[in-house]
């Protein structure tokens, strides 16, 4: 028998022992596992080298330069959003609102699916691999790959309204709100370049979080806008400990705030 017969006769016995008693996953899976980690790694290293040496500090080289611009740290215009592969979590963080249920949108969906996905091995013992056989498995997967992609695209286009786009609204805000003075409009503008929109919602734009409250119609509790202007500067005195201090707007800003919230009675 030649090489080649006995190598082909060989893989006949194997193709029969897999079939009757089904491939191990070690050593088999564990290999390729194995095998295509390193492959991973490699690519990865290759491209990051790649990258190091043909580029030149601000220099561009075959797969972009090492930086551009330097960070600014006191951007209030900078959108932090997570990486793509994150982008199916962050769009169910919006659906799922504080505080009721952002517990279970943040542990209880990602922790269950991530039980089922350890337990499934243990559960599913069949031997049986064909996907039309397999119904259940091959629903369960098309419904999960079609739910991420589903989250993933609507957590890369979800808009936020921050910064230019919220100061572009503020001449509505003023219309709803039947008109700010020159001090409230320009309380306006610094509010929605601070960052207060990633917490609070106002007329529509925002985003509740960590419990922040909507503040539409904040002027409506009977507060003047030196409380405003007092609680902004320092929240912790009036027991928020969650609220950063904005103390660093300067007296000027903080009432120019205060009177933007003053003015905010809720739709006219």
């Amino acid at each position: 028998m030649s090489a080649v017969d006995e190598k082909h006769a060989s893989f006949e016995r194997y193709k029969e022992d897999v079939h009757k008693e089904g491939k191990p996953f070690f050593p088999y899976a564990m290999f390729h596992d194995t095998v295509m980690s390193l492959v991973v790694v490699g690519v990865i290293i290759t491209l990051a080298c790649v990258w190091y040496f043909t580029a030149d500090g601000t220099e561009p080289g075959e797969l972009g330069p090492w930086y551009t611009d330097k960070a600014d740290p006191g951007t209030t215009n900078f959108i932090p959003r997570p990486d793509w592969y994150f982008y199916f979590l962050f769009y169910l963080l919006r659906i799922f609102k504080w505080p009721e249920s952002v517990i279970l949108g943040t542990v209880g969906i990602p922790t269950i699916l991530m039980i089922l996905l350890f337990a499934l091995p243990f559960i599913d013992r069949r031997r049986e691999r064909r996907p039309l056989r397999r119904p259940v498995a091959v629903l369960a997967a098309v419904l999960t790959a079609v739910s991420m992609g589903v989250l993933t695209y609507k957590g890369a286009t979800a808009r936020e309204s921050l910064g230019s786009e919220a100061v572009a609204a503020v001449d509505d805000w003023s219309q709803q709100q039947g008109g700010f003075s020159e001090e409230a409009h320009r309380g306006a503008e610094i509010f929605a370049q601070v960052g207060c929109l990633q917490c609070h919602v106002y007329l529509g734009s925002g985003s509740a979080n960590v419990g922040a409250p909507e503040l539409s119609s904040i002027g409506s509790s009977g507060q003047d806008a030196e409380f405003f202007a007092r609680y902004v500067s320092n929240p912790a005195a009036f027991g928020n400990n969650v609220m950063p201090s904005f103390e660093n707007l300067g007296a000027e800003n903080l009432a120019a705030i205060g009177a933007f919230l003053e003015s905010s009675k809720g739709p006219q």
